[in-house]
């Protein structure tokens, strides 16, 4: 029962017209309760839904030493940030993911290779080897090594991008010629998107190399990553 005294009422209980009208504020409540209920469902799609559209976009991965990590660059200026960079104007629509370590061996790719698998990557560009030459390593070992990669990214069905590179010629003819037959070899076993040496277009370009005679400048990188989409374009698809 209400009376018509003037007291301080609860937000819930007011008087109308001399009746008791119980939870008067309840539309309002429900504006709130629905503003609520939207909020949560867009924080839902940022935090939660993000994943799914991010994974409509196809992985290009970049698994590599030195060469591919960007030793002695800034941010920005490795090979893959180029490629990234070349492959957004393009209007393709793939992320680049650099998995590259430097002073990595083929040995140490084999060992890294499920987390690369793992990410399920559309395509994988493969530079390894130079670290195994320069060591003296067994050119055995490290033509095992790269088939094991290969051979295990044919088998999660995953486009390759073979990228091989030489050696100094102080390390004498017999042993980079040697050297060199390994990816001549590879890519005539597994057939993959190849480009033999991965410098090919920059070695007689002033200002692309790096004081060591070894790492790409920023501007070798850029090179390197036109070099690259050459021989990935096969590959690319672009969304529709």
């Amino acid at each position: 029962m209400c009376h018509h005294t003037e007291r301080r009422t609860s937000p819930l209980i007011s008087s109308t017209h001399g009746r008791c009208r119980l939870f008067p504020t309840l539309p309002s409540y429900t504006i709130v309760v629905d503003v609520r209920r939207t909020l949560i469902v867009s924080l839902w799609i940022l935090f939660f839904g993000a994943p799914l559209f991010a994974a409509d976009r196809p992985l290009l991965v970049c698994f590599g030493d030195s060469i591919t990590a960007g030793y002695g660059l800034g941010r920005g200026e490795s090979y893959p940030d180029a490629l990234q960079r070349d492959l957004d104007k393009l209007g393709y629509n793939y992320k680049i993911e650099n998995m590259g370590t430097s002073g990595a061996t083929t040995k140490d790719a084999v060992v890294r290779l499920n987390s690369v698998i793992s990410l399920r990557p559309s395509i994988v560009v493969v530079e390894f080897g130079g670290n195994d030459g320069l060591r003296g390593l067994p050119l055995g070992q490290t033509q095992q090594n790269l088939d094991t990669v290969l051979t295990k990214l044919e088998g999660a069905h995953i486009q390759v991008l073979l990228a091989g590179i030489t050696l100094p010629p102080n390390y004498g003819p017999d042993y980079v010629r040697q050297f060199d037959e390994i990816f001549v070899d590879l890519a005539a076993k597994h057939h993959p998107a190849t480009v033999p040496m991965i410098y090919k277009d920059l070695v007689k370009v002033p200002g692309t190399i790096q004081p060591d005679g070894i790492h790409p400048t920023a501007k070798g990188s850029e090179i390197i990553a036109r070099t690259l989409l050459v021989a990935l374009k096969p590959l690319l698809r672009k969304s529709r």
